[in-house]
């Protein structure tokens, strides 16, 4: 296959392409504990782990003025016991904004209201009140002159969907589809805001261990699961798990539509019954998780929509009801020690190893695909690779690969005729090699396996006949 030189005016554009911004991630921060460190110190050791985004769950004022200055950008919360008086009374909510946004705004970066949270598992019953309180904050924000940089938008979960498995069938509960669902995203739409949705794999393998890969759940090198549906390939639980979100949201027609992962995280503690917590995959989960969102690239059905992700929790919080799980999500102990270690920025990343740090703060045991001594297995840690996306077209892959292999110095010799690699003489077999050899010698730095859309991440070593990907370069 020959390659085509390129114009000096494209390889520029192409290069300011990939190296546009990747993945993002942010924490929650909440706060049921009798035990956690100030306000103005959690800013502290937010700024000092490089945390630049934090979801909270309240407008609490002393948080919200410890955040002032910070430059962290923030997404705050009216609570589900407020949805009623805000639904209802346009003064109400206007107040609400009043006193807890605009008395903060700008300098405590406020970017996004959720309202309420998972409303639609409230005991309460608050669903029908919830689409009217959005409306209601948006109508507040537009008198306030705030509406174009303060989105609104309510944190679904996954209980939401009818059915999630393959995500090719994703769909809403019928009950909820008329009276909220299609009104919500239809205000999503129409304020260019986008879907919260929080998601939680560990429940999921917890419930389903037994059909569940432990490895297919925290993002570890596994041969991947086909959706008979649509015929992709899945590497990881919750990239299966947005996608059934997805399709969801393109079976009422909302195609268009972004979606951030307002929760997800893994315990690292639970119960006997708890199967799968631990810190070991917690530091699995979290830690890949994070690597996966900073080299860029969306879900299989969505591979151009970068992934923004919020993990569960700053802390772990002792007041917190239920199982011991629930009290075990934090990244940090109260004391500001982290309970494992996992990168939160690409400099962070580069030096990253996914080896739980153990300050006998909380009892490990080993667990399914650990290392004989409990300690995580290197599949845990094991490399990603850049390969061809091919819904984008071949003329968008060919161009790609003329620059990779061009002006991008990536190494092209294994598929030049009668090379190793030449078969398949495909397009995205070569466009793949190649994309993967320049992410690697990139070191795979954020926004090295982009090439304006046509390519994207995995964890699982592509195959194409003989030839054989490689993560070192």
């Amino acid at each position: 296959m020959e390659y085509r030189l390129t114009t000096i005016s494209y390889l520029l554009s192409f290069f300011f392409l990939f190296t546009a911004d990747a993945g993002q991630i942010g924490v929650n921060y909440g706060r049921i504990a009798n035990n956690l460190p100030s306000a103005v110190k959690v800013v502290q050791l937010l700024k000092s782990q490089g945390i630049d985004q934090v979801k909270l769950y309240d407008t609490d004022q002393a948080v919200l003025k410890a955040l002032s200055g910070s430059n962290i950008k923030v997404t705050v919360a009216l609570p589900n016991e407020l949805l009623n008086s805000v639904s209802k009374r346009k003064s109400f909510a206007f107040k609400w904004v009043q006193k807890n946004i605009l008395s903060y705004y700008p300098s405590t970066q406020i970017q996004a209201i959720a309202v309420g949270n998972e409303v639609f598992v409230d005991p309460n019953n608050t669903t029908l009140f919830l689409v009217p309180a959005m409306q209601n904050i948006h109508s507040a924000l537009i008198n306030l002159n705030l509406h174009s940089t303060i989105k609104v938008s309510s944190p679904i979960a996954l209980s939401a969907l009818q059915s999630s498995y393959p995500s090719s069938s994703g769909s809403f509960k019928p009950d909820l589809i008329e009276p909220v669902i299609k009104p919500m995203l239809s205000f999503l739409r129409q304020t260019g805001s986008y879907l919260m949705v929080n998601a939680y794999p560990f429940f999921a393998y917890e419930a389903n261990s037994d059909v569940i890969s432990l490895d297919y759940a925290l993002f570890r090198t596994n041969p991947g699961v086909v959706d008979s549906g649509n015929g992709l390939r899945y590497f990881s639980l919750l990239e299966a798990q947005l996608d059934a979100v997805y399709a969801a949201m393109s079976s009422l027609k909302f195609d268009d539509l972004k979606m951030v992962v307002t929760e997800t995280g893994w315990p690292s503690k639970g119960d006997g019954g708890e199967t799968g917590s631990g810190e070991e995959n917690a530091a699995a989960y979290n830690g890949n998780l994070v690597r996966r969102v900073l080299n860029g690239g969306g879900t299989p059905l969505r591979p151009n929509a970068d992934l923004e992700v919020y993990l569960f929790a700053l802390f772990n919080e002792n007041k917190k009801p239920g199982p011991t799980s629930e009290r075990n999500y934090g990244l940090f102990y109260p004391d500001e020690e982290k309970v494992y270690e996992i990168p939160f920025t690409v400099e962070q990343l580069k030096k990253w190893k996914s080896i739980p740090v153990n300050k006998g703060k909380t009892e490990k045991s080993p667990v399914k695909g650990s290392g004989s001594d409990g300690s995580v297995s290197t599949s845990s840690s094991g490399g990603t690779y850049c390969v061809a996306n091919e819904k984008t077209g071949k003329e968008k892959l060919q161009d790609a690969l003329d620059y990779a292999c061009g002006e991008g110095g990536a190494d092209c010799r294994q598929i030049q005729p009668g090379a190793t690699c030449y078969d398949p003489n495909t397009v995205e077999a070569h466009a793949s090699f190649a994309f993967n050899s320049f992410y690697q010698k990139n070191s795979r730095a954020m926004g090295s396996c982009y090439f304006g859309g046509a390519a994207y991440v995995v964890t699982q070593a592509p195959k194409y006949g003989d030839c054989k990907f490689t993560t070192e370069y």
